[in-house]
């Protein structure tokens, strides 16, 4: 999916502007607008998803997306901004549909991480692939998009085939993790009634972190060009796939957590763990004791050390933890819908509250800004969950004296 998404991102479009702002950040608010709209119709479409419909809706939204980069390229500017946002409106439904194939199992922490990983390393790769096709193969910023999504069509529809083959939960993994089910309306309003408080600090975190990890993501050249990396198209890779691997061992280890209510909580020490590191990486950076490449690294694997439970494996053991009559792909879709309007604001903000300040500088502060409300989110969770289960406790203890 990513090969479709964010290949334009590598691009510059040095010297490009409209109405007054810049051609790349009009491109990257279209996508992203189109994507957060599609979040949002996902909450409904997702969450009421049947097995025998995942393959026909994957293969039919990859097909549209790239059809719509072959029309950004064909179009001229600025009128091909609007394919741009017609590129992101199917791609927001592609993670909910892969994730419904793996959740709900005994094994979905491993193989939520590697899915995770996947798409951290993909981001990278992806770029490093589009900056190939430009620099040896001559192909321009406008069509290399559509260039690189076509070099991996063939093995994306082969790797879709193959996941149709995954065999459904077993009674053992419904035991544990309790059944996935599609929603009806009524589900999703009593279960956002019943959890309303959490789902809300969840929400809030969630915004600022992807706000910026898309920031990050989508303005990945310019950071890397501003701390001395100027032309290097392997940096977008390496980079990824050293924190693609620490994320995975971590986060993967937590599958030797039974319990679903432990593993709940070792979440949320993730989560402290992220935002420490983005906060305390950004200050040796900024203080010069921590090597440019390494500061990357740190903010991403902070970025990602709470963006990959939030995005899919927190809700899988929220779930299995206070068996849900539902699916992820619900409570997921609910925090990406916001995230993503997050990522339209912070991109707007740039642009006409602080358009004289560095890609580099912005970001810095923004990575203090999700540090600080990161931690005071996950702590009010933590107390919020630990008190939820404490009353929990003393109710069946009261069934069971009486």
């Amino acid at each position: 999916m990513y090969a479709f998404r964010k290949p334009f991102s590598v691009a510059t479009f040095d010297g490009v502007a409209f109405w007054g702002v810049d051609y790349k950040i009009l491109l990257v608010i279209a996508q992203v607008l189109g994507y957060a709209l599609s979040k949002f119709v996902g909450i409904k479409v997702i969450s009421e998803l049947k097995p025998d419909q995942r393959l026909l809706y994957l293969i039919s939204l990859i097909g549209i997306a790239e059809i719509s980069l072959l029309l950004f390229a064909w179009v001229p500017a600025p009128y091909n901004i609007l394919f741009m946002f017609l590129n992101g409106l199917p791609l927001g439904m592609i993670w909910g549909i892969v994730f419904s194939y793996i959740e709900g199992r005994k094994f979905t922490d491993i193989l939520g991480v590697v899915l995770s990983a996947s798409f951290i390393v993909s981001s990278g790769v992806v770029k490093s692939v589009g900056l190939f096709v430009m620099n040896s193969w001559g192909v321009s910023e406008f069509w290399m998009p559509s260039v690189t999504g076509a070099l991996f069509f063939v093995p994306l529809l082969i790797c879709s085939l193959l996941l149709q083959r995954v065999p459904p939960p077993t009674a053992q993994d419904v035991s544990s993790r309790t059944e996935r089910i599609p929603m009806t309306a009524a589900d999703r309003r009593d279960l956002v009634k019943k959890y309303f408080f959490p789902l809300v600090l969840v929400v809030l975190f969630y915004t600022f972190l992807t706000a910026f990890r898309d920031f990050r993501d989508n303005f990945a050249r310019e950071l890397w060009d501003s701390i001395g990396y100027q032309g290097d198209v392997s940096v977008f890779s390496t980079s990824e796939i050293i924190i693609a691997i620490i994320v995975l061992l971590i986060i993967g280890s937590i599958f030797y957590i039974k319990n679903n209510f432990k593993a709940l909580l070792t979440y949320h020490a993730l989560l402290i763990m992220g935002t420490l590191v983005l906060a305390v990486g950004t200050l040796l950076f900024q203080t010069g004791v921590l090597d440019p490449f390494i500061w990357m690294v740190c903010t991403g694997f902070g970025l990602y050390i709470c963006y990959v439970p939030f995005n899919c494996l927190f809700f899988d053991r929220f779930i299995a933890t206070y068996h849900v009559k539902g699916n992820s792909g619900f409570l997921i879709y609910i925090a990406d819908s916001f995230g993503y309007v997050g990522s339209v604001l912070v991109l707007l903000y740039k642009n006409f509250g602080q358009a004289n300040l560095s890609w580099l500088n912005f970001f810095i502060y923004g990575t203090y800004a999700v540090a600080f409300i990161g931690i005071g989110c996950t702590l009010v969770l933590y107390f919020h969950f630990t008190a939820l289960s404490k009353a929990e406790q003393l109710n069946k203890q009261f069934d069971y004296g009486q």
